[in-house]
């Protein structure tokens, strides 16, 4: 026990004091985020919180050095995302770039690592698990790329990339404890120490002149992170702690949410990767919605998602069950994102409708 709150009280303080030290070199070397037409936030905000994790899981590797597979590929692939995701973040690089650094990484991943998703369960239900074969290594290039870009699409207002990962993080977490995974359940409760104080300095706990954003380089940590922890958990021999399926509900809401952005987007004719003011907490907010209310409101749904996901693990629902559900959940989703505003401008009139009818009856 000893151990344990040594290692959760240095990394809290190493992400901690970092941030304090980090936002103020940013503001020298002008790694901020200035407001403009689709970010309405007050000022510069210094883009540091993807460099404070980074730095807190480095320096938490590098005294437990065996608590994951791959160490120091995993500390080396971080690396470079901190590095790529801090150079957007300043220099505004081209997507192509970043997708090219994304699939590389994964290769790397996969030939060093012998990290891929090899088979997806039994998600057709007939009684085998279905095996990918040399596709493995394209679908692994796949949900590389899009579970960094998951997280990245959910970065847009205050503590929801935070937020959302500490569910993610935390529902594996549980997963892998109860299933006796005990170092990887450690290393996720000690991401999510390093995220905390992030969230902290990003909701203005600590003085909005002391606020920080995640920046590139923190949501593309973040999100390779996650897949890394959930390929490993998933593709772990024959008997594996988490079911493929169950890795979808653990990481719902941002790839629902990425998903319909994009066929949207194509649909439109634009590039998948154009950044609008369209995803799902924009949405809240034009619904009337405070930035804290929508904050509640996703992580609340999003652990939701992940507890049913967890549920299902523990109590063995079938996984095609669960695939069917999901892509049900999916379905519901895409239906109501796409058609939210034909629905709101209903409600309004409903409202109105309403309002006009119970003056009406006052007047008289």
């Amino acid at each position: 026990m000893d151990h344990i709150l040594f290692d959760v009280g240095f990394t809290f303080t190493v992400s901690f004091f970092s941030l304090f030290i980090l936002r103020k070199i940013a503001k020298t070397i002008g790694l901020v985020d200035k407001p403009n037409q689709r970010k309405m936030h007050q000022g510069s905000i210094p883009l540091v919180g993807g460099i404070s994790v980074c730095v807190s899981i480095l320096a938490f590797l590098l005294v437990n050095s065996s608590i994951v597979p791959h160490t120091g590929l995993f500390a080396f692939c971080i690396i470079v995302l901190m590095v790529v995701g801090a150079l957007d973040d300043k220099f505004d690089i081209s997507f192509k770039i970043r997708l090219a650094i994304q699939t590389f990484l994964s290769i790397v991943m996969m030939v060093f690592g012998d990290l891929q998703l090899s088979n997806i369960g039994n998600i057709l239900g007939a009684g085998d698990m279905l095996t990918l074969g040399w596709l493995g290594y394209v679908v692994t290039v796949f949900a590389v790329v899009g579970a960094i870009n998951a997280f990245n699409m959910v970065d847009g207002i205050d503590g929801l990339l935070g937020g959302l990962s500490i569910v993610t993080l935390g529902s594996l977490g549980i997963l892998l404890f109860h299933d006796g995974q005990t170092n990887i359940a450690y290393f996720c409760l000690i991401l999510v120490v390093a995220i905390l104080p992030y969230v902290l300095f990003n909701l203005g706990t600590f003085g909005r002149q002391r606020k920080v954003f995640m920046g590139d380089a923190g949501s593309m940590i973040i999100g390779f992170t996650v897949v890394w922890l959930l390929l490993l958990s998933s593709q772990n021999g024959t008997a594996p702690p988490l079911t493929p399926v169950t890795a979808l509900w653990l990481i719902a809401i941002p790839l629902m949410d990425m998903t319909t952005t994009m066929i949207r987007r194509i649909r439109k004719g634009q590039s998948p990767f154009k950044p609008d003011r369209e995803h799902l907490h924009h949405i809240f907010q034009r619904l009337g919605m405070t930035s804290s209310q929508t904050l509640i409101v996703i992580c609340f749904i999003a652990a939701c998602y992940a507890g049913m996901g967890i549920a299902s693990e523990m109590i063995g629902v079938p996984e095609h069950i669960m695939f069917y559900a999901f892509m049900t959940c999916f379905v519901l989703y895409f239906t109501l994102m796409s058609n939210i505003w034909r629905i709101s401008s209903w409600l309004k009139a409903q409202r109105s409708h309403t309002y006009k009818e119970a003056v009406t009856e006052e007047s008289l």
